[in-house]
């Protein structure tokens, strides 16, 4: 393992199953990954009554649109490290992604989570180092914005 090396593509495989599959709490929330692009990530949630906060209204739990713009950003992040380290050996890349974790979360409810389905999308501020900006949007199936974020992740 340790001569290793995986180009970009190859490796965003590898984040969508490890999102996807390999975390429990995605798997509760129902989150789909929707295709990995270099520059580009959307995450789907269906509304389901599960993930109802306000029950006389029937909108998604506020908490529910934290996590989901929180995985958002913590793959944006996830993103921008991999790009730096393209063509790095393999164990390199996994030392790094294994101490990825949320510094700082910030989120701007904007309108009630109404909707069948919600979408989640990131966007890289900064990349460094050690730490990772990213800005986050959760819009709904009628593209209406409901929430922001910006989160700050450790990357290194």
């Amino acid at each position: 393992m340790a001569d290793q090396k995986i180009d970009f593509v190859e490796h965003l495989k590898s984040i969508h199953e490890i999102f996807a599959e390999k975390i429990p709490f995605h798997r509760i929330l129902g989150l789909r990954i929707e295709p990995l692009e270099e520059e580009h990530i959307c995450i789907k949630i269906e509304m389901k009554e599960e993930l109802v906060g306000n029950y006389l209204q029937g909108i998604l739990h506020g908490g529910v649109i934290s996590a989901v713009l929180d995985v958002a950003g913590g793959i944006t992040a996830w993103l921008g490290v991999l790009k730096k380290l393209e063509g790095h050996p393999l164990e390199e890349i996994v030392e790094r992604f294994s101490k990825i974790g949320t510094i700082d979360l910030r989120i701007d409810y904007l309108r009630p989570g109404r909707g069948k389905y919600f979408l989640a999308t990131g966007s890289i501020l900064r990349t460094g180092n050690k730490v990772a900006v990213t800005r986050m949007e959760l819009h709904n199936d009628e593209e209406l914005l409901v929430a922001v974020g910006t989160g700050t992740y450790m990357v290194g």
